[in-house]
């Protein structure tokens, strides 16, 4: 298996997958981002939780997912913003509103890994990272 150049991207895509498939968990190699990332989809309460795991490499995250009583996943969608290719930034002012306010924005700041209201309410913008709802 080559490198990853996304790793953001590769972890939304693994959660994408599992959830359509029904998965209970998934398992994902570990960094701060995506740590930063799954820590914030648990706060806004669209997967059950996850645990982080060392494995002797670089660790490993375990994502819990979360479905409705009929087996839908919560996580309806999540979109990379910001790729290699094309950085996207905004200032605190210009942070998009995702879905008139039923979504959320991830973003990577100075001071780490966080959702756009608390980027708002923080007074700080950084790179857009993904949309979610």
């Amino acid at each position: 298996m080559g490198a990853i150049t996304d790793p953001v991207a590769d972890l939304l895509t693994r959660i994408r997958n599992a959830s359509r498939a029904a998965h209970v968990q998934t398992d994902i190699p570990a960094s701060n981002v995506k740590i930063g990332v799954v820590k914030i989809l648990a706060e806004q309460r669209l997967i059950r939780g996850y645990q982080v795991f060392d494995d002797g490499r670089q660790g490993l995250l375990r994502v819990f997912l979360k479905y409705t009583p009929d087996r839908e996943p919560v996580l309806k969608q999540l979109q990379r913003i910001s790729k290699p290719g094309l950085r996207v930034y905004s200032g605190y002012r210009d942070i998009p509103r995702v879905r008139n306010g039923l979504g959320f924005a991830i973003l990577s700041t100075s001071q780490g890994v966080m959702s756009d209201r608390e980027a708002r309410q923080r007074k700080i913008g950084g790179e857009v990272l993904c949309y979610a709802w």
